[in-house]
């Protein structure tokens, strides 16, 4: 799945979005509606000053005792205590708001982090393929802005929605409690005032969903700044970084601002029409209060709630709008949730506990790219306990035949099989765990030297770990480290030499003790000196194991039991390393004597 290919075809199916989302929502639902709970009053009481202005401009102004139930309130009594009543409620309602965006936040922090371990632990499970089809920025905004946007985000403008509905509603209960005439048209031109929101939502999804694209190739930018630092530095780089990075913010700002351009227009529009509003009001209310039917208290508390809905009602129309985008981004949350590996186990499995015989390729064939064979029609049995050398052309498809040893893709026609037995009916679990690799540039991770080693094997006792660290040559790195075993690795293991970072995952294999080791182009990157000694390793890695090597340097596979010769995604020749030599125009004849030739011409030069 191609990630910059997505549409979020789902955006604007609310309910089926709300119904996938719940689920994270459930089981803090009792503080989600304690929030909302508490939204309510926090809306209402919005209304509390404009309400007050009747009494106190009819009473209090006038000059006029206010008689409730039959008792009579002094207006001097309500000049004094009003202020005080009023900053009562005020203090009120900032304690709500306090409870309230604390209930947010947190539950809202809780459903995001629930979304994203979620969605982490389907992202550590996909196929290889999926990270070869896309960027690493696409892939970590993906995977953590939308599931911030989405989830997080829906609680926090639901609350919204309430607290400004209901603020609306106390503020149109006042106005209806000064004069229902005049609230009516004032309703009716601030609901024609809303419209415009209902007009930008497939902008908001079209930009929203291009914007990730974008924000995934700066991101990419940045991963690739860091992780290709040198190649920048010794190729003069940094002004093709810099412009890239640059290009993309760029872009991200044309299309931000297209949006803008498009929803800018609301606010003003909002504004202009409850002007007509208010100007209608203040007409007809005063013609009210001239002719008697109207007190200058209910006036005063009338406009003043109208000046007050404004804010509620554009909150609404801004809050609608951030729903549409938080739509979007659910939609895409879903895309990612809904992608099913093509890489997994059937129904019906079969445990591997233990190879006994031998590793067949049956008529394999294989295509990164539909039509395209990088493999053609590959036929191969490695016995058990038996070193097969891969070689040949660079591009010829070595590699690609250890990667569907272990699955990390199936193959396109054919079959490889374990004991007779197809690799796909096993579990993956089971098939991967008798298989170790040792590639040519091994990733660390960051941590200790001990605990990279024992990413293998975590029961592993210590006596097994100092075995493996002898049979790596990994002693003599260790004594020269502060902390030994325990030496903290910068990112990737950098920190370390290339023959080191070798050692640690030759060690890091060992542990593991499968049945059949991979070397992937294990010594090609080093230097003669680091090649020895890393060989050394190697040699006790093997040793009674099914092996698979995949080498430049022909000397370093002579010993091999057999080598299979693939050119162009054929096996061409297949024999020990003396029968090759004897085939007249072979082509592992013609690459072992150009090495050859190479080796002599660097001695004698």
């Amino acid at each position: 799945m191609k990630l910059k290919n997505t549409q979020a075809v789902t955006s604007f199916k609310y309910g089926w979005l709300l119904k996938r989302i719940f689920p994270y929502i459930k089981p803090f639902f009792g503080r989600v509606l304690l929030g909302f709970l508490i939204a309510i009053p926090v809306g209402l009481l919005d209304g509390v000053v404009s309400f007050s202005l009747k009494p106190y401009m009819d009473y209090v102004i006038g000059q006029q005792n206010l008689i409730i139930f039959g008792k009579e309130i002094p207006y001097s009594l309500m000049a004094f205590l009003m202020p005080f009543v009023i900053i009562g409620f005020a203090l009120f309602q900032g304690v709500l708001r306090y409870l309230n965006s604390y209930l947010t936040d947190w539950t809202s922090l809780k459903i995001t982090n629930s979304v994203k371990e979620d969605l982490f632990s389907r992202l550590v499970y996909m196929d290889t393929s999926f990270f070869d089809e896309n960027s690493s920025g696409l892939i970590i905004n993906r995977y953590l802005s939308d599931p911030d946007t989405a989830s997080r985000g829906i609680v926090d403008q639901i609350k919204t929605i309430i607290i400004s509905f209901f603020g609306a509603l106390s503020l149109i209960g006042v106005m209806l409690y000064s004069s229902w005439k005049l609230a009516v048209v004032g309703v009716i031109v601030l609901a024609i005032a809303f419209l415009p929101v209902l007009l930008i939502r497939k902008k908001i999804k079209s930009v929203s969903n291009i914007n990730t694209v974008i924000i995934g190739e700066i991101m990419t930018t940045m991963n690739e700044t860091y992780g290709g630092n040198k190649v920048i530095t010794a190729y003069n780089l940094q002004e093709r970084q810099r412009n890239n990075f640059n290009k993309g913010i760029s872009n991200s700002f044309n299309v931000s601002i297209s949006l803008t351009k498009r929803v800018g227009w609301m606010s003003p529009i909002m504004y202009l029409i409850a002007s007509f509003g208010i100007a209608f009001v203040l007409f007809y209310g005063t013609k009210l209060i001239y002719s008697g039917h109207m007190t200058a208290g209910s006036f005063a508390s009338f406009v003043t709630s109208l000046l007050l809905l404004y804010k509620p009602i554009k909150t609404l129309g801004n809050t609608m709008t951030n729903i549409q985008s938080i739509f979007v981004a659910m939609g895409r949350v879903f895309e990612l949730f809904d992608y099913i590996p093509q890489i997994k186990d059937k129904e019906i499995t079969q445990d591997l506990k233990e190879i006994k015989s031998d590793i067949t390729f049956d008529n394999v064939s294989f295509e990164y790219v539909k039509g395209i064979k990088v493999l053609k029609n590959i036929n191969l049995k490695v016995k058990k306990g038996e070193t097969l050398a891969i070689v040949g052309n660079s591009g010829g498809g070595k590699s690609t035949i250890v990667n569907l040893i272990p699955r990390f893709y199936d193959v396109t026609s054919g079959s490889i099989k374990i004991d007779g037995s197809d690799i796909r009916d096993f579990k993956l679990k089971d098939l991967r765990s008798n298989i170790s690799f040792v590639f040519q540039d091994n990733f660390l991770f960051t941590g200790t030297i001990r605990e990279n080693i024992l990413l293998s094997n975590e029961n592993a006792t210590e006596e097994e770990l100092n075995t493996v660290i002898k049979a790596s040559h990994l002693e003599e790195v260790i004594e020269q480290l502060p902390l030994g075993l325990d030496t903290m690795l910068g990112e990737r293991g950098l920190t370390l030499s290339g023959g080191q970072r070798q050692r640690v995952a030759i060690a890091r294999a060992m542990l593991r003790n499968t049945q059949i080791i991979v070397l992937d182009e294990a010594t090609s990157a080093l230097d003669n000196e680091s090649e020895a000694v890393v060989q050394k390793a190697l040699d006790n890695l093997i040793q009674n194991k099914t092996v698979f090597i995949i080498a430049h340097r022909l000397s370093t596979i002579k010993n091999a039991d057999r080598i299979a010769v693939i050119n162009d995604g054929c096996l061409t020749e297949l024999g020990t390393h003396d029968e090759l030599l004897l085939i007249n125009d072979g082509q592992y004849k013609h690459l072992y004597e150009m090495q050859f030739k190479d080796s002599k011409e660097t001695v004698e030069a």
